[in-house]
């Protein structure tokens, strides 16, 4: 009613409907925040598990490239204009000096009393061949005296190996003729390096063989100009008596002169590759006749 006023305690009705002739306003609601994308698919296959590690490998040094094995072995020495030296390979024997080259791809790069480098050149390695006891240098004599042990009884006596010349006495101006050297020994004798010295304005060499003693083996040798001739040879190891060791073919040049033929050097050796004593040799002579 009009004029009544409202009990306390009791709200007042609004009504809702707009007054005539005014405008409703719009309402904005507030703006919902989206949901975050998914992390993946709900369904989807599980990842796969990681690769292993693979293990670490150290890396290794490359191996030095190393020459064949050596296939020489000093055999002997000859002295002739410096230091000739004989080599062995198999049965076969090399007389050389330094600087030259070798089957298999080795050079003599030097030689000394302890023994011969041969270089194997396709890869530039050296390696060191111990002398025989005919390549050692002989000490002084005082040294030597003193370095010389106490004598002991020796358990044989061997004799020494005899070396013996045969050719005629007389031979005849550009006749050719033949000298044969022979060997007899109470042990066997496998090989020798030696060197012959003769007159080269006396005697011209025709040629030079293997005695029957080494026929079957290796048999080298050199003939120089200025009048000597170096010799290797190896056979099987057997005891010679009175065996031909090698035979020289020489033409006689001058007549009326006396022409000499003589044993420079030689080292007998052994089955094994040792040492054979010898007795000293006298040279060979033959007078050349008209």
């Amino acid at each position: 009613m009009p004029g009544e006023q409202a009990k306390p305690g009791t709200e007042a009705q609004v009504s809702a409907r707009p007054e005539t002739g005014s405008r409703a306003e719009p309402i904005e609601l507030p703006e919902r925040s989206s949901l975050r994308k998914p992390r993946g698919e709900l369904f989807a296959a599980p990842p796969p598990p990681p690769a292993p590690a693979r293990p670490v490998v150290e890396a290794r040094p490359e191996p030095k490239p190393q020459a064949p094995p050596m296939p020489y072995r000093v055999a002997g020495q000859v002295s002739h204009e410096g230091t000739t030296v004989v080599l062995a390979r198999d049965e076969r024997v090399y007389l050389v000096r330094v600087g030259e080259t070798l089957d298999g791809g080795y050079r003599v790069e030097s030689i000394r009393p302890d023994g011969v480098t041969l270089v194997y050149t396709p890869l530039d390695l050296r390696e060191h061949l111990a002398a025989a006891s005919t390549l050692r240098v002989d000490p002084p004599a005082a040294v030597a005296q003193a370095a010389k042990p106490a004598p002991v009884a020796a358990a044989k006596t061997v004799a020494p190996a005899q070396l013996r010349w045969q050719g005629p006495a007389r031979v005849q101006a550009g006749n050719p003729f033949e000298v044969a050297l022979k060997l007899t020994s109470d042990q066997p004798v496998r090989g020798s390096p030696l060197q012959l010295s003769y007159d080269a304005r006396l005697l011209e060499p025709v040629a030079v063989r293997a005695g029957e003693f080494f026929a079957d083996g290796s048999f080298t040798y050199r003939v120089s100009p200025d009048g000597s001739i170096l010799v290797g040879a190896f056979g099987k190891g057997e005891v010679p008596a009175d065996a031909e060791f090698l035979v020289v073919t020489f033409k006689p040049v001058r007549a009326g002169v006396t022409a000499e033929l003589k044993l420079s050097s030689v080292a007998l050796q052994d089955a094994a590759g040792g040492p054979v004593v010898h007795a000293p040799l006298a040279a060979f002579r033959t007078s050349i006749t008209q």
